[in-house]
Parts: structure tokens; sequence; C-alpha cells
């Protein structure tokens, strides 16, 4: 396999396990909120936090509560959806 084949798989599958990861981690946060006295061991939770806060803040400051509801998560995880569709999409097929 070609040089430039290894290259187009290594990003497609870094594209994959990133949006993979970043939609765990927005899972997760989810539902430490519902279940706001769960501790997760190892610093997780702070880890998740920090992880999908850079992604949640602006969508969270751009759209108001609606009845009381963060619809930010919703929102992120279309939004990831679609960049992964639309980088991998922009990717040139292995040979």
């Amino acid at each position: 396999m070609c040089t430039a084949c290894l290259l187009i798989v290594f990003v497609e599958a870094f594209i994959n396990v990133l949006a993979g990861a970043l939609t765990v981690a927005i899972f997760v946060r989810v539902i430490l909120s519902w279940v706001p006295n769960l501790k997760l061991p190892f610093g997780l939770g702070d880890f998740v936090w920090n992880v999908s806060e850079p992604i949640l803040g602006p969508i969270r400051r751009a759209l108001p509560l609606m009845a009381g509801i963060d619809f930010s998560p919703f929102v992120a995880l279309f939004v990831i959806q679609v960049a992964e569709s639309v980088l991998l999409r922009l990717l040139p097929p292995p040979v």
C-alpha cells in the first residue's frame, strides 16, 4: 500500500475516533448533569467537562434555554456528525 494511501486511512480513522470520543464525552456529560451526585473515578468527570465545555459553551451562549431545557448537546451532536461526514467526503478515496 502506498504512503499516501496509508496517510488517508490514518486521517480517516483519526476523524472517526475523534468524532466518536466527542460524542461519548457529550453523552457522559448529559448523564452527569442528570445525576449530580455521581462522581467518576480518576478525575474522569473533570476530563469530560474539559473536553465537552469548549464545544457546548459557545452553543449554549448562542442558543437560549427553551422551556428550561438545554438543547446544546443535541446541536453539538448534530454538528459533530455533519462535520465528520463532510471531512470524510473531502478525503480522496484510498487506491
